[in-house]
């Protein structure tokens, strides 16, 4: 009788992200998995340590001169939130892409070990292979949910697609004196960080910097673009979009107080719907929320089914991870005293603080 079948092992090493050999390699390897994300892409964690000053690492995995593994990973410094090695940093997804389970066992191991060289107290991993009964990890599937779903075949389908009450005030934002631009030049950024950034301040968030924005879309080219939406000369809702393997995702948007009662966000997220099918996407990624929170019951209210998503953490033997959960009792008085900021004050110190937030 044959031996079972036993995986070779699997080489693991730090990736040298300053070769565009080595950098295409694993775009190639991204490219070509399914479970491959925007946010597992070299330019993702290159821009975002151009953008925040934290550094970018990528682990690789090899067998026989073949790339079988890659963690993508954001080594995020904070003195107000502390250290983790985060994949992917300012992502809401990444994690460990791995051939078979051997190679993932290896890549946890290695990221593991270069964790406790280079002093970081913890890991988090968003999505990717989930380590199985690994001492110090913690694995957590009830946080975040997902929401993806398929776009439909031409624009009033899309419309009738969306459950009678919030197509309802889908009708409205398209019956408003409103217009629609899509871009990625000076002026589409500068009116996407205008929105963002109020945006985030109403909801007690600091702003991250503009350069993390830049970077990205200079980084991903075609893959990324934004859309506007307009009151007169005025931006009101505004969303900076990644598209990956036939899926849109609008990534960071948001509204301004105007924007609500001229549903401009409604607008927006169905006019990003529309552009999206006309550039060959088939599915719309509404990205993940908080479960239970209010931006959860938006997406639902849109016909979005919540898909559980599952996070991993590591620490130190004794050590505690990092607490970045703005719904804990540690960050509430903070977040509602950053609300009341003035918008230059929130704008001038919230970039420095969200650099750590990653």
């Amino acid at each position: 009788m044959n031996a079972p079948f036993r995986p070779q092992t699997a080489s693991v090493r730090i990736c040298d992200l300053s070769s565009p050999n080595e950098r295409a390699r694993i775009e190639s390897l991204v490219a070509g998995h399914s479970d491959g994300t925007a946010f597992h892409r070299p330019a993702w964690i290159r821009a975002v340590a151009v953008a925040t000053g934290n550094r970018a690492l990528a682990l690789i995995a090899e067998r026989d001169g073949e790339l079988c593994g890659h963690l993508p990973l954001v080594d995020i410094r904070s003195l107000l939130f502390g250290r983790a090695m985060v994949s992917s940093g300012f992502a809401v997804g990444g994690g460990i892409l791995a051939s078979d389970r051997t190679v993932s066992e290896s890549l946890f191991a290695a990221v593991e070990d270069l964790a406790l060289e280079e002093g970081a107290p913890s890991i988090e991993l968003r999505g990717g292979v989930l380590p199985l009964d690994r001492k110090g990890w913690t694995v957590r599937k009830d946080a975040h949910c997902g929401f993806v779903r398929s776009l439909a075949d031409d624009d009033e389908a899309q419309l009738t697609a969306i459950p009678r009450k919030q197509r309802a005030e889908v009708r409205k934002g398209l019956a408003s004196d409103l217009t629609v631009t899509i871009g990625s030049g000076v002026v589409d950024r500068s009116a996407h960080y205008a929105v963002y950034a109020e945006s985030v301040r109403n909801l007690g968030t600091p702003v991250f910097p503009k350069r993390l924005f830049n970077e990205v879309l200079d980084s991903f080219g075609t893959n990324a673009d934004i859309l506007t939406v307009w009151s007169g000369p005025a931006p009101v809702a505004s969303v900076l979009s990644l598209y990956h393997q036939g899926a849109v995702m609008p990534y960071w948007g948001g509204g301004t107080r105007m924007a609500r009662s001229l549903r401009a966000n409604d607008r927006m997220y169905f006019e990003l719907m529309l552009h999206a099918r006309r550039r060959g996407c088939d599915r719309f990624d509404f990205g993940r929320s908080k479960t239970g929170s209010g931006a959860y019951d938006f997406k639902r209210n849109w016909g979005f089914e919540a898909q559980p998503l599952s996070y991993a953490v590591w620490t130190v033997p004794g050590g505690e991870p990092r607490n970045t959960d703005p719904t804990s009792d540690a960050h509430g008085a903070k977040i509602e005293l950053w609300k009341r900021l003035p918008l230059s004050i929130a704008n001038l110190v919230g970039p420095w603080i969200a650099r750590g937030l990653g």
